[in-house]
């Protein structure tokens, strides 16, 4: 009998700021939208569905909250079929976090969940690079709207 594992996006970063300082920025709209996207309808706080906006490319989704533990843990659901997101916080020295984030429950045959776990994977990785350049240096990189800039086939 084959064991299947099921495609999951993974991304993780050290980001030199205290645990409580990255969690704001990742439940904050108003410092998310320096790293990720461009517009964001409120906080993520597990009361209310919020909408996200990448106005660049006529995009949005709902994001879900069904777990939130302070400065620990984010487990959401967005997308259309919607996927589950969590985000783990994991405190370190010198006021230092290691952010986590594992993207799952992707739909489709396995050759599509694979390529949607790519793609997240991918996603999610500029996402922490530019949350770890905003929060360590101050930079808002851009990356999101560069990522697929328009003249470019495929993208």
């Amino acid at each position: 009998m084959e064991i299947r594992e099921t495609p999951t996006a993974e991304a993780a970063m050290l980001i030199r700021r205290p645990v409580a300082e990255v969690f704001e920025a990742v439940v904050d709209p108003a410092i998310t939208t320096k790293f990720w996207f461009t517009h964001g309808s409120g906080r993520l706080d597990g009361g209310k569905p919020v909408q996200w906006e990448w106005r660049m490319y006529g995009v949005s989704t709902t994001v879900e909250v069904s777990e939130i533990a302070r400065d620990k843990k984010i487990v959401m659901t967005w997308s259309d079929p919607p996927t589950t997101v969590v985000w783990t916080f994991t405190e370190m020295p010198g006021e230092a976090t290691f952010l986590e984030v594992h993207n799952f429950g992707f739909a489709g045959n396995g050759d599509e969940q694979v390529k949607q776990a790519v793609g997240s994977t991918d996603g999610f990785a500029l996402v922490l690079a530019g949350a770890k350049a905003w929060l360590e240096q101050g930079l808002t990189l851009g990356l999101m709207g560069d990522r697929h800039p328009k003249g470019v086939p495929g993208h």
